[in-house]
């Protein structure tokens, strides 16, 4: 099977769920974050925006808040999340990226361009979606918009970053193929 370089890193890459406490470098962060501006956008507008945290304190904010639109759901699953005292929906990863857009615009290419960048760098990366889902939720969207995601952007995902925890062993990958 034909192979390259970056095939391979696109094989290697893998959603990291637990992760070290160390923090991503700067100069990995702006890397990740470049590669995300060179990813395809709707009629080449460029809308999106990347607000970066790696501030633990609003880190764990910010999953209070999103914890606390889980409690008012009437989803049970969700409930139970928004009651949970361990539930972090960004597995405590020390770099959180909110990807934001406005309505009907998407960031999907982004985002892979940042997981794909990460795994070049030996950093580890899993989509999150619990923001995209309360963003407009009053006390969620409050903060964000204090974070520096625009106020008229829907929040489309996340990215967690850090270093994979070398203790929690990665799935084999099982490729299915439809011919």
């Amino acid at each position: 099977m034909k192979t390259n370089e970056v095939l391979e890193n696109i094989k290697a890459r893998r959603s990291v769920r637990a992760y070290t406490g160390q923090q991503v470098l700067e100069e990995d962060l702006q890397a990740i974050l470049e590669a995300a501006t060179y990813a395809p956008s709707g009629m080449h507008l460029e809308t999106w925006h990347f607000t970066a945290i790696q501030n633990m304190d609003k880190l764990t904010e910010l999953n209070e808040r999103i914890k606390g639109a889980f409690a008012k759901s009437d989803d049970s699953r969700l409930q139970e999340r928004g009651h949970s005292k361990t539930y972090c929906c960004y597995y405590h990863a020390p770099t959180l990226v909110i990807v934001s857009n406005e309505p009907g615009m998407d960031c999907a290419c982004a985002i892979e361009n940042m997981f794909l960048a990460a795994q070049s760098l030996g950093i580890g990366s899993c989509w999150i979606n619990q923001l995209g889902t309360t963003c407009d939720d009053p006390e969620v969207r409050e903060f964000i918009t204090a974070l520096g995601v625009p106020a008229n952007h829907k929040v489309y995902g996340c990215v967690a970053l850090g270093y994979p925890d070398s203790k929690i062993p990665m799935k084999e990958k099982k490729v299915k193929v439809n011919t």
